[in-house]
């Protein structure tokens, strides 16, 4: 049994073992930071065309982190939001014992909360519901977030599947924040579908925006758990196949696979598998590079040198190479860069903490003042 399938073992049974809890933090870390890069691979050409990327980047495009936003290795809205997915799901942990548990309200909370870092000046130290991750200035920027899902998180009620919000907006943010879901590596994989599913409602509920974040979390399970990812896409399809409106997703997914029969990747052959901005499209890239990429470092560059999405393309193609990977896995120029590294690495870890030895943290009566002050039950 390797060591990862091993993990998924302790996760379902309560107990883990040293060597289980090692390996799940550091494919926690590879998730969030390989993501995290590839974001900020792909920030500075976001909007260009391959065309314009050669041109300004010379004919390989893009091969190091490039200036943006004013600096070089900076996120975008994708991973902050990604970060307080993370929270989101670790206070959902937190309020679990109280039996409030519901946890795609307390995600839409998470997000309440990063919208509040779009359009307040920095934390406001008189929200200490707010916990740790709120509190963190470098978060209170604006990077690129769209109209719709700020637009979504003004709304009195919270968007669900039944009752979503832009229910014709087909973005594909609401994917690239998907990747923690396929952390909960306990969970089964029709549950980790329905949680992403429903999360992505919240703000973007086309169809197939909510149906490619569900088979996102599914890849990110898979390879989290030690399986390959061609067997995690097999596992993606059969999630997909019993919803609704599921055959562009399916299609997508299959012409990723498709795709690596075809020759060596080139950023041509990237773009051959379609629209590399959908939500779809964009998962597309991001499987197809994790698959063909010789290593982290050269599945990511395939990733943003298109015309498509390349933030969202990198940060889901980083997403699960690192969590199949792990963290020793990313460059390590690159992580150095990353923009919030530190509090990436923090993030990560209280996620494999809460998930390994939570009832130890926050047990009534037994539980940690100190951890309940960070990931507040209110």
């Amino acid at each position: 049994m390797s060591s990862s399938t091993a993990a998924a073992t302790a996760a379902a049974s309560g107990v883990w073992g040293r060597t289980e809890q090692q390996d799940f933090r550091s494919r926690v870390r590879g998730a969030l930071l390989g993501g995290a890069i590839g974001d900020a691979l792909g920030a500075a050409v976001d909007s260009l065309s391959l065309d314009e990327i050669r041109a300004g980047c010379g004919e390989a495009g893009v091969v190091d982190l490039l200036p943006a936003y004013g600096r070089r290795g900076a996120i975008t809205a994708g991973t902050q939001q990604t970060l307080f997915t993370v929270d989101g799901l670790i206070r959902a942990q937190v309020r679990r014992d109280t039996g409030a548990w519901h946890p795609p309200t307390d995600v839409h909370r998470a997000y309440l909360r990063w919208a509040a870092t779009q359009h307040d000046w920095g934390p406001d130290e008189r929200r200490p519901e707010d916990g740790w991750l709120a509190r963190e200035e470098w978060l209170y920027v604006r990077r690129s977030p769209t109209r719709e899902c700020l637009g979504a998180l003004k709304e009195p009620a919270m968007g669900t599947l039944e009752a979503p919000h832009n229910p014709a907006s087909r973005d594909a943010v609401a994917v690239v924040r998907a990747a923690p879901f396929g952390l909960l590596v306990g969970w089964e994989a029709p549950l980790v579908f329905q949680l992403a599913a429903e999360c992505a409602a919240l703000t973007h509920g086309h169809p197939v925006s909510c149906l490619a974040a569900g088979a996102l979390a599914v890849l990110v399970h898979g390879v989290a758990r030690g399986e390959g990812l061609d067997a995690a896409v097999q596992r993606a399809l059969a999630q997909l196949a019993a919803r609704p409106g599921h055959q562009l997703v399916s299609d997508a997914l299959r012409a990723a696979l498709d795709g690596v029969r075809q020759g060596l990747p080139t950023p041509e052959r990237v773009e051959a598998l379609g629209d590399g901005r959908t939500p779809e499209g964009v998962l597309a890239v991001a499987v197809y590079c994790a698959l063909v990429g010789e290593d982290v470092g050269h599945g990511l560059r395939l990733a943003v040198n298109h015309g498509g999405a390349s933030a969202a393309c990198g940060a889901l193609c980083g997403a699960l190479l690192g969590a199949m990977h792990g963290e020793t896995a990313l460059p390590a120029g690159w992580v150095v860069e990353v923009e919030g590294r530190s509090t990436l690495l923090e993030l990560a870890d209280d996620f494999a903490m809460e998930m390994t030895q939570g009832a130890s943290l926050h047990t009534p009566g037994a539980g940690s003042p100190g951890w309940l002050a960070r990931y507040p039950r209110a």
